[in-house]
């Protein structure tokens, strides 16, 4: 396994036709590449209080979520990830939110281009991500 350090978080969210980023402030974080069979990373954030409604609606649904991070120093490259929030933790001050997930093996501009035209066929929600991981995993072979 590999840790390293977790710079910054955005949620990839669709807003009516639009892909957005949603930023997320982060405490602190790291980000574990479980070197596994499945491919699996692990990626822990500690986050302020206002976040924690919007992680535990995902936790609660088990709705998996596309995330952007950064690793390691602001200038490197965003990493895109398919993640399911494993849960949210309550600390005094803070909350933790764990995700476990695989990292999406495109670079942002081709992961962006692929969400918008599935986006145009219609796909929303748990749909859309099927329909992008069946084309991701299509792509890939």
């Amino acid at each position: 396994m590999k840790t390293f350090k977790l710079v910054s978080l955005d949620v990839i969210e669709e807003q009516e036709e639009d892909i957005t980023l949603r930023s997320i402030e982060l405490k602190d974080g790291l980000i574990i590449n479980r070197e596994d069979d499945h491919g699996r990373w692990l990626i822990e954030a500690f986050l302020d209080k206002d976040h924690e409604n919007y992680f535990r609606a995902f936790v609660k649904n088990n709705e998996k979520v596309m995330i952007q991070v950064i690793i390691t120093k602001k200038s490197n490259s965003p990493a895109t990830f398919l993640v399911y929030p494993l849960e949210v933790n309550d600390f005094e001050e803070a909350i933790n939110v764990l995700f476990m997930g695989t990292i999406v093996d495109k670079k942002q501009e081709q992961v962006e281009k692929l969400l918008q035209v599935i986006l145009e066929e219609g796909y929303q929600g748990e749909k859309l991500l099927e329909e992008f991981k069946r084309r991701t995993s299509s792509t890939s072979r």
